[in-house]
């Protein structure tokens, strides 16, 4: 029975990647026109998952430490030596669906990786309880919605094709199916998690934030359009910041 619940839940959580497909039914130019408002969205959303969920449960797990800023720089180092491999390979070629840019690459294996661990996080609140675990699941949902909506924008943003993006944001939901697997075939407790994989994840998302996401910000400077993208970081920021109230 835990494992059918489990199953069920992280298969619904990757399925909430495919609320994207409104950008499917945008005309190109209108999509084309708020993309930076998507990315800045997105920018908003993975800062605030970092500063008021990420950060906060893994303190939970090993405390205000140093080991605890250890493994948040280790994150932010990681994902910096994946983008120099992405990088080397071509990061000269003007940006288009036949040649993305190395930060929409990135931001896939952030959206990976994050959604590995919420399956990790969903399996094992359903082995405590099943209430539990559907709890977990409807915070898992909502804390999804506004960052996937902002991950389309970022892929589309970054050169893929509107429905290469959809489908690609939906392969790196599925990782939360592995995720639970893993959980569930080795019968890991959920307190166990948070002690690497959560801060390390936190690094990941604030290097794509801020060394990915915000310099493509900055290369609009109309201040219309600054104003705007900084009324969606906010947006974004609050999002998060609400989702924590749901106790």
């Amino acid at each position: 029975m835990i494992w059918l619940y489990t199953i069920i839940s992280v298969l619904i959580v990757s399925l909430i990647s495919f609320v994207g497909v409104l950008g499917l039914a945008l005309r190109k130019n209108l999509l084309q026109n708020i993309l930076h408002l998507l990315v800045s969205l997105s920018a908003g959303a993975l800062m605030g998952g970092v500063f008021f969920h990420l950060i906060p449960e893994a303190s939970e797990k090993i405390g205000f430490s140093v080991n605890l800023a250890v493994y948040i720089l280790s994150g932010i180092l990681l994902f910096f030596m994946l983008e120099k491999l992405i990088c080397w390979r071509h990061c000269h070629i003007v940006t288009s669906e036949e040649h993305p840019h190395p930060f929409a690459f990135m931001n896939l294996i952030g959206d990976a990786l994050h959604n590995f661990i919420d399956g990790m996080i969903i399996a094992g609140t359903y082995l405590v309880s099943i209430p539990l675990g559907i709890s977990t699941t409807l915070a898992v949902i909502f804390h999804e919605i506004p960052q996937e909506i902002g991950d389309f924008g970022v892929l589309v943003h970054g050169g893929f094709g509107r429905l290469k993006a959809l489908m690609l944001n939906f392969a790196s939901a599925l990782t939360a199916v592995l995720g639970a697997l893993v959980i569930l075939a080795l019968n890991i407790e959920v307190e166990t998690i948070g002690q690497v994989l959560v801060p390390l994840t936190a690094g990941g998302f604030l290097y794509i934030a801020t060394s990915d996401l915000i310099p493509e910000l900055r290369k609009d400077i109309k201040p219309l359009n600054s104003l705007l993208q900084l009324i969606f970081i906010i947006i974004g920021l609050g999002i998060m910041y609400l989702l924590t109230l749901r106790g």
